[in-house]
């Protein structure tokens, strides 16, 4: 039987391989809809404002529940909701079916980030970053396997539904193997309601997280038409820009905790946030293909142990529910997501994909001036139930 770390990982690797699959069809989906970039754009902002509409609930839920029970609901919902987007007739049923997806991610990703937190907080492991390294290379198999099929003729709607369909009879059964864990609930005069306006030490994590996700979430929408419009790449090679961002976002959470433990998360943090501003640069005056993908490379190495150093600082915080915090934590970098988006349409509609690329040097800027806030406190104590 698997440890509870090894079935966390687990379950982290499975999770985003339907969404993956998605990802290097939305070129097919742009072109059959006839949406330019600024029309993309908005269609796109459906997934973030899906996850951020439901998760001021999804945190009170996942805290009432449990984040065994959310995965399991969550996973369900989240596989059917996801086969939607390559299925839309138009742009605003485009919208809509993204939405649904990312209301259903809001719940299962956020019982991952608890439950990876719970077990770090029970058995002493540090999992989390290797977690989302798993992800990482969870969504990076979906991406290739979305290729692949693509490359064999198979239609977007057809292949998602597919790669859904074999993977989440596997994610239940692992899901379901997932120890039962009870956090201790904060006590105390100074507690904060779940709905109170996050505390100060809260919002600079938050902040420092915007940046690091609005650059995945450029990375996940327009790395494809990047290297199709600035480039000129073909539809076989579209798709390996967010490949190789997503496995070096892997590699470096897979050795994001050995970096923690060695030199903390605010120098870990520090180091790769000057990665990911090189390599925003080196994409930005990429001359050709391979040397874009170099940039990519690097930009994934640079953005990888951002968000689950966050999570962990968030989670630390005492003034409310680990739950409460990392969905306060969640809305604020999907926020990343929402404004990411359109800002590159916006400019790729009126400039060049290229310096709608530069647009996110200043974001990453400040999340790098913000690391210092992600040094935690000492967790309080937890039980498992049988």
């Amino acid at each position: 039987m698997l440890s509870p770390q090894r079935l966390t990982m687990l379950i982290f690797l499975l999770q985003p391989i339907a969404f993956g699959s998605w990802l290097p069809r939305i070129p097919d989906v742009q072109q059959a809809l006839g949406l330019g970039p600024q029309g993309l754009a908005i269609a796109l902002l459906g997934l973030p404002c899906g996850t951020l509409l439901t998760l001021p609930f999804a945190g009170p839920l996942v805290g009432r529940i449990g984040p065994r029970r959310a995965i399991l609901i969550g996973m369900m919902l989240y596989s059917i909701a996801t086969c939607l987007p390559a299925l839309a007739l138009t742009p605003a049923l485009l919208f809509v079916a993204l939405m649904l997806a990312g209301s259903s991610l809001s719940f299962v990703e956020l019982g991952l980030n608890v439950q990876a937190d719970l077990v770090e907080k029970s058995t002493g492991a540090v999992i989390m970053t290797t977690s989302h390294g798993f992800w990482s290379v969870g969504i990076m198999l979906g991406s290739l396997l979305g290729s692949g099929l693509a490359a064999l003729g198979l239609a977007a709607g057809h292949a998602i539904a597919l790669v859904a369909v074999v993977v989440l009879p596997l994610a239940l059964l692992v899901a379901n193997a997932l120890p039962v864990m009870q956090a201790a609930i904060p006590t105390g005069e100074n507690q904060r309601s779940v709905w109170a306006f996050p505390s100060w030490a809260l919002l600079g994590i938050c902040f420092f997280v915007f940046g690091i996700t609005m650059t995945e979430g450029a990375m996940a929408d327009w790395s494809a038409i990047f290297l199709r419009d600035a480039l000129g790449a073909n539809a076989g090679t579209v798709g390996l820009g967010y490949a190789v961002f997503a496995m070096m976002v892997a590699a470096g959470r897979f050795g994001g905790d050995t970096l923690k433990r060695r030199f903390g998360a605010v120098n870990t943090a520090r180091i790769c946030g000057s990665l990911a501003l090189c390599g925003a640069a080196i994409l930005f005056v990429a001359p050709s293909t391979p040397i874009a993908l170099v940039g990519f490379g690097i930009i994934g190495l640079g953005v990888s142990v951002g968000f689950p150093l966050a999570v962990t600082a968030a989670a630390s915080l005492t003034d409310r529910t680990a739950s409460a915090n990392v969905a306060i934590l969640s809305f604020v970098a999907l926020l990343g997501f929402l404004v990411g988006p359109p800002v590159i349409g916006f400019v790729a509609e009126h400039a060049d994909m290229r310096l709608a690329i530069a647009c996110l040097v200043p974001v990453l800027l400040v999340s790098l001036l913000l690391t210092e806030r992600l040094a935690t406190a000492r967790p309080k104590s937890l039980a498992i139930r049988a």
